[in-house]
């Protein structure tokens, strides 16, 4: 069976497109670098990463992008021997503004090199690509409105102006003719992640409404022409678990439509899977499929009813690729292992480097860990409920402006680091630096105070979570049989999620676990690690 979530822990907004036997589906990455997420699969029960195509300056610089910007909603397609990706770069989030410039580059296959962007506009975000069977090509993307009155605008939050379509000309690279809203949503509200697509001469609009919390749906609807007037689905939402509350799979919404080579219907959408008793998706949003069904040019869940299933039957039979429970990297010249990602800054060798120490990933301290700049942190996706992440450092901090180690890590306001630094009186010292939450002004606590004083040599680090419980572990290098020990108290990992701190409208992104390092001085001292475990419990 198909096991949802297909594609465990953060991984939101998912666009799906097939190219004969392959299928592919893009994410959402946010301020994490580099940007946007495809995975592969040929039989939709087994899913691998295989590309984040925007990598490089020319394509992509979120230095300075606040907490739950960057990269917003994605969207793939395949049309005249080439893939197209489309994708915001959101520059700001709080306040009545959205500074959303939307792009596209290309490229002859996903794994190859992809395109400088192209500039598209700046009226919204979430924009995708429709290539219709005539040729044409039309750009759509939700209409952000800044001002207190409601013209186009259904629901609860006037700023979602509806949907645009405009032509897009792929020779002159730029948008032509007129806008059109042509579409404004249902009374659910905040209309967003416009998809189009075409089937038996119906042209198809499936949007995502309700918010990114637990109001969150897919909503369809259909014309006879691309400018519409569409009508919206009898059942009005495709899928969402709004009033099922015990349903495993809550938030489901924002997702897009996909058939196999011999007709069988598929959609993707987001989900999250809240733990008790706070109902926090420690894993943040992830992405799942669910099998559909036609009837009288109307998609409809194969189960029936609106709330997505766990369990999903594949076009065909397939056997299931678990992943492994246990995860150890290494660092060597050949380079960051694909799980790990950075913050923001398209200029990696300033931040860490794989070649500066033989079979180690060397930090060089910058920022804060709370920098919207240039911060020194690395880490890969939690996808497990529980989980234990481990390493070891080699740190000789000489101020207390310089810290390293190993974090659980959602944003500048929601993390719990375990760090290596210096104190006047305790020298090399171990300490815990925890902001449970952007509320009040996002200040740290020090769960440990001062911190226990460490000896000389290299130090192992490790963190364990259990569901909304977390507790770290150190010890002395160089002798495995020597026991781990406590340190601090248990803390809320429940708060590393969009649930924590102000709450889910407040950023929407996942939890990480990985190394920092930072050095407030300015002088960029080094910190050096030896290996990262990820061990699923």
């Amino acid at each position: 069976m198909i096991i949802n979530p297909i594609l465990p822990g953060f991984n939101p907004d998912p666009s799906i497109c097939r190219v004969g036997d392959d299928y592919y589906i893009a994410t959402s990455t946010f301020e994490w670098y580099p940007g946007v997420q495809i995975h592969h699969s040929r039989d939709l029960v087994n899913w691998t990463l295989v590309r984040r195509p925007l990598e490089r300056k020319s394509q992509l610089d979120m230095r300075g992008n606040p907490d739950s910007c960057g990269i917003w909603a994605p969207c793939l397609s395949y049309a005249n021997g080439l893939f197209w990706l489309v994708y915001t770069d959101v520059k700001r989030l709080d306040g009545s503004f959205k500074d959303a410039p939307n792009y596209i580059v290309t490229a002859e296959s996903v794994e190859g090199e992809w395109s400088d962007p192209v500039y598209v506009n700046s009226s919204g975000f979430d924009p995708s690509l429709f290539h219709d069977d005539d040729g044409r090509k039309w750009f759509v993307n939700m209409h952000w409105n800044h001002r207190l009155e409601a013209f186009n605008a259904v629901g609860p939050h006037p700023a979602f102006d509806g949907i645009l379509l405009q032509e897009w000309d792929p020779i002159a690279r730029k948008l032509t003719g007129p806008v059109r809203n042509i579409y404004p949503g249902t009374e659910r509200g905040l209309v967003e992640g416009p998809h189009l697509f075409k089937r038996n001469g119906w042209y198809y609009l499936t949007v995502a409404e309700g918010g990114t919390g637990y109001d969150h749906a897919v909503t369809m609807a259909r014309s006879r022409q691309i400018e519409g007037p569409y009508e919206t689905h009898p059942d009005r939402h495709l899928m969402t678990s709004k009033d099922s509350p015990k349903a495993p799979l809550q938030k489901a919404g924002h997702g897009q439509y996909v058939e196999t080579p011999d007709g069988q219907a598929y959609h993707t959408h987001l989900c999250g899977r809240p733990l008790a008793p706070y109902r926090r998706c420690t894993l943040g949003r992830e992405t799942s499929l669910q099998k559909c069904v036609w009837r009288d040019d109307w998609l409809y869940l194969e189960q029936g009813g609106q709330v997505p299933a766990v369990e999903v039957a594949p076009p065909a039979p397939a056997a299931r690729q678990d992943l492994a429970a246990r995860r150890e990297y290494s660092f060597d010249s050949a380079g960051l292992p694909m799980d790990f990602q950075w913050l923001r800054t398209p200029e990696p060798q300033r931040i860490f480097s794989v070649t500066a120490r033989p079979d180690f990933l060397r930090l060089y301290g910058r920022e804060s860990i709370g920098s919207w700049f240039e911060q020194a942190l690395v880490a890969r996706r939690q996808q497990h409920h529980r989980f234990r992440a481990e390493t070891r450092i080699e740190f000789a901090p000489e101020t207390y402006q310089q810290v390293a180690g190993l974090t659980h890590y959602y944003n500048r306001y929601k993390f719990h680091a375990l760090a290596v630094t210096w104190h006047e009186t305790l020298g090399r010292a171990l300490t815990i630096l925890s902001c449970p939450g952007d509320y009040p002004g996002g200040k740290l606590v020090f769960p440990i105070d001062a911190g226990l004083s460490l000896p000389d040599g290299a130090i192992d680090l490790a963190l364990e979570v259990t569901d909304n419980d977390l507790h770290f572990f150190w010890r002395a290098a160089g002798d495995a049989s020597q026991p781990w020990q406590a340190v601090g108290p248990i803390l809320d990992a429940g708060v590393i999620s969009d649930e924590g701190g102000r709450g889910v409208d407040a950023s929407f992104t996942g939890a990480f676990a990985g190394l920092f390092a930072f050095d407030i001085t300015g002088q960029g001292q080094p910190a050096d690690f030896e290996y990262f475990v990820y061990e699923a419990r």
